[in-house]
């Protein structure tokens, strides 16, 4: 891995912040330092509600640990001392006390949050002594006991690298031999038992005894928390998520509060709004006498919060009262974790909640109309890439279902796959192809990876907040969870569900919005949009000044792109107008040619082709402009390269298969990208270019003889000197001229030529280039892999390892590098307006619906940027949120 730098530096660092009703030292801005966790605890018991207390270690500390090779840095453990010190004098407890025990929980928190990504420790400070010492406190021994195997089992498995399934076969064991079947029905005597196999599986697995000293748990948990920053399924999540830049993972030691000490307590996870549709309500669950990572694991399925009305009617008012408080407060959804211990409530976590987009867009309209949040502060709170959620299929409702079960709806959307019973399965098979749905009891955060590979995740176990519900809600991705009917046998690799078996062949359809699953492949149709999106693209274009292009080759793309509120096609790419039916045959005709004049001959068949391509698109964004881009990629990949093939093509023209072979052999080239393309085949071969301005220009008479309003734009790729411009915008303007000449229009016929900037001496000499040039469209994925040297078919061999090891944060494809490239977007546009004052600017590439690239071309000050359809309303929000922000 590419170390971080040390943050070391001649200050003295101060390692540990402290919170409860004695000081607070840290608040809610400090995120960066403190982890969102550490931040929102010192926040919360600064407005006064009701959090046990503890302290932070600094994500700081945890940097400075991985520099130094993961050894604490020198003042670190005397400063966790000192405030556990100060933690006993608060509580009135003693750490390893055989009367009065303090016991804490030890969890991760980074300034992103990464739900169960890192490591949690619960119930620390327990050994034999503060064991009968919490039996006697509490007057309840089974309670003690039940703690002190969670935390062997947790420690072992956390913190020692012991697997959880030694533990839970000795758990098996024991409830069998005292004919129970739930945890909770264990009694005393078992849960005693329970302990010392415990403590032998420790032993045996680690080689050394439970430690009896809280403090060296406490040392050694601390040290497992920051290593899990490092652990694959952290950098896994932190690589789907395009988390970056963060110094690690700060520490959080928290005095423990139990909700498993009989049926006045119980644990929960609740959201003050919906997070799946972003309706108004308390949405949430918790479990009666159990500890959060039970509501969290999705082991056991828990109630409703609703139902805690009935349960606990003052505990649930109160909750109600601070849910309340908290969104006034942070002005925002709060993803909260509760206990209640004998009755009375503690709030152990707030963060601002992991929402779908669907939720994200009303939650964000919703809080402006209750003057929560203003415009500006709502185009901010959707990330313009969950956009994408709104726009995906969703099931037909009238299509045919047979439903087998239904389970939770955990995240909305439709997904239809073959089953995979593994996070590996999953990830292997949607590399080669195959959608997939992911199948799991419940997930673990190991299955990260699977599971953002898979179409959708159904699990027959956990509920609306278990770790597959938050993760998938965070990446939109459809999930199903607790769908209890269901039995998995991940040995055999079957579900068996309604009486009948699906194997990993077999096709599951899954609906995340209302939970059911369904046998086969349910038809799906295209999303109907709400009025809080239509309102929230209104305020977008409100407060964005960069215009947002498509990139669309046919009418039907074009008209979508509008739909969508595209301003413009960007990028018409006329090459894809040629595979089209019998076109191609004519196309390869034009190729095979050993002759100007039947390469004339052919071209003469294809212009129709072309023109009628030209008006319908030019019909569609009538009143918009339309950018061509004229032939650009090499001709070999025009004609078939399989023998069979080319004796095919031969017949249907009439020639002999040798002669189709042999001009496929003149085409072949080592480096096709880099050869006889673009530009260099309108200088070998002119009469093509002159074809496809004929086709534009006829195009635009045609239109205009309609009163249709065409605004064509001709765009030559791949220049690389302002020669060959300079040679090539000559012929345009005569074949304009011509056209224009032979049609007798005598009306304006204003069209301007201009070039994609994918060459970085283009971009080096762009002021030479601008004499020439009535635009210029940044091409940047041709930009990017000739600034990189990377092939960009080729990349994915070696890609993900300088991913892994942070030798690129991101992929230069897909989110542009604003260091490199970006300099040489930022040269060729200074230097173009240096020579041509109001050069109009844009970018082409698929990085024109990226919102960080977004972000990039608006403070490049580039007139418009240019994306496929279905990113135009991400590009519109992603537009206005680099205007709002700049401000």
């Amino acid at each position: 891995m590419a170390k971080r730098k040390s943050t070391s530096n001649a200050r003295k660092k101060k390692r540990v912040y402290y919170f409860g009703a004695t000081r607070t030292e840290g608040r809610k801005e400090m995120r960066l330092l403190l982890g969102g966790k550490g931040a929102n605890l010192a926040e919360m018991t600064s407005i006064g509600l009701p959090v046990p207390p503890g302290f932070t270690i600094t994500t700081e500390t945890c940097a400075d640990y991985n520099s130094a090779g993961q050894k604490f840095p020198a003042d670190t453990l005397a400063a966790v001392k000192r405030n556990v010190a100060i933690l006993e004098k608060e509580t009135g407890k003693r750490f390893g006390s055989s009367s009065n025990p303090l016991l804490v929980s030890v969890r991760s928190g980074a300034a992103v949050s990464m739900p169960g990504m890192m490591d949690t420790v619960l119930n620390l400070g327990l050994n034999d002594s503060a064991c009968e010492g919490l039996a006697k406190l509490s007057g309840n021994r089974r309670f003690a006991l039940d703690a002190y195997r969670r935390l062997i089992n947790m420690f072992g498995d956390v913190v020692m690298g012991v697997d959880h399934h030694y533990f839970e076969a000795e758990f098996d064991r024991i409830k069998k031999k005292h004919g129970v079947v739930e945890d909770t029905e264990l009694g005393e005597e078992g849960l005693s038992q329970l302990v010392d196999a415990y403590k032998k599986v420790y032993k045996k697995q680690t080689r050394e005894n439970f430690p009896q000293s809280p403090i060296a748990q406490l040392e050694k948990s601390i040290r497992a928390v920051f290593d899990s920053w490092n652990a694959s399924r952290a950098i896994a999540y932190r690589q789907i998520n395009e988390i970056t830049g963060l110094l690690g993972t700060a520490v959080n030691v928290q005095t423990m509060v139990f909700g498993n000490m009989g049926d006045d307590s119980g644990t929960g996870v609740a959201f003050t709004r919906d997070p799946s549709t972003g309706k108004n309500q308390f949405y949430g669950e918790f479990l009666v006498n159990a500890q959060g990572e039970d509501v969290v694991a999705g082991i056991r399925t828990p109630q409703p919060v609703v139902e805690m009305k009935k349960w606990m009617p003052q505990v649930h008012k109160k909750l109600m009262q601070i849910k309340t408080k908290l969104e006034k407060h942070y002005r925002d959804v709060q993803d909260i974790e509760f206990t209640i211990e004998k009755s009375k409530l503690f709030i152990l976590q707030t963060r601002n909640g992991k929402r779908t987009g669907a939720a994200a867009v009303k939650i964000a309209c919703d809080m402006v109309k209750e003057k929560l949040i203003n415009q500006k502060t709502a185009l901010l709170r959707v990330p313009a890439g969950d956009l994408n959620q709104l726009l995906l299929p969703s099931f037909d409702p009238k299509a045919a279902r047979k439903v087998l079960s239904t389970g939770l709806p955990a995240s909305p959307g439709a997904a239809v796959g073959n089953l995979a019973f593994t996070a590996e399965d999953a990830t292997e098979r949607t590399a080669a192809g195959e959608s997939v749905l992911l199948v799991r009891k419940e997930t673990s955060p190991e299955d990260v990876e699977g599971m953002h590979a898979a179409c959708g995740i159904l699990t027959s176990t956990g509920g609306m907040t278990s770790h597959a519900a938050v993760v998938a809600r965070g990446w939109g991705k459809p999930c199903v969870c607790g769908a209890g009917e269901i039995q998995i046998d991940e040995k055999k690799q079957q579900i068996t569900v309604a009486g009948q078996k699906f194997g990993a062949k077999d096709t599951v359809s899954i609906d995340g919005s209302t939970g059911e699953v369904m046998a086969g492949s349910v038809a799906t149709h295209s999303p109907s949009l709400s009025g809080d999106f239509s309102k929230l693209m209104r305020w977008s274009d409100k407060y964005r000044t960069l215009g947002v292009r498509t990139n669309a080759d046919t009418p039907g793309d074009a008209k979508r792109a509008r739909q969508f509120g595209a301003e413009g096609i960007g990028l018409c790419r006329t090459e894809h107008m040629f595979f089209e039916g019998d076109r191609i045959l004519v196309m390869r005709e034009m190729i095979l040619a050993d002759n100007e004049a039947a390469r004339r001959k052919a071209l003469k068949k294809l212009l129709p082709f072309q023109r009628k391509d030209f008006v319908g698109i030019f019909n569609t964004m009538k009143g918009f402009p339309v950018t061509v881009r004229l032939l650009d990629p090499p001709l070999h990949e025009f004609l078939p390269q399989d023998t069979k093939s080319q004796t095919e093509l031969a017949k249907r023209l009439g020639i002999k298969a040798a002669e189709v072979k042999l001009r496929v052999e003149q085409l072949h080239e080592m480096n096709p990208m880099l050869g006889h393309r673009g530009c260099r085949l309108a200088v070998t071969y002119p009469e093509i270019l002159e074809m496809q301005v004929t086709a534009i220009v006829e195009a635009t008479i045609a239109c205009k003889k309609k009163k249709v309003d065409a605004r064509p734009e001709i765009m030559i790729p791949l220049i690389g000197t302002a020669a060959e411009l300079e040679t090539l915008r000559q012929l345009t303007t005569e074949t304009i001229a011509r056209v224009k000449a032979a049609k007798k229009h005598s009306g304006k016929l204003d069209i301007p030529v201009g070039t994609m900037i994918e060459i970085p001496r283009a971009a080096l000499t762009a002021d030479r280039v601008a004499e020439h040039a009535d635009f210029f469209s940044f091409g940047t994925n041709d930009l990017t892999q000739m600034t990189f040297g990377y092939s960009r078919d080729d990349v994915n061999t070696f890609l993900p390892d300088y991913l892994k090891q942070e030798i690129l944060e991101r992929d230069p494809f897909q989110s542009l590098d604003a260091i490199g490239v970006g300099q040489l977007v930022q040269m060729g546009v200074a230097k173009g307006r240096g020579k041509k004052p109001g050069l109009k600017c844009g970018i082409c590439g698929e990085h024109g619906g990226d919102p960080a690239s977004i972000a990039f071309c608006y403070a490049a000050k580039l007139d418009y940027v240019s994306c496929s359809p279905f990113r135009v309303p991400i590009a519109r929000l992603a537009a206005a949120q680099a205007a709002v922000q700049s401000k």
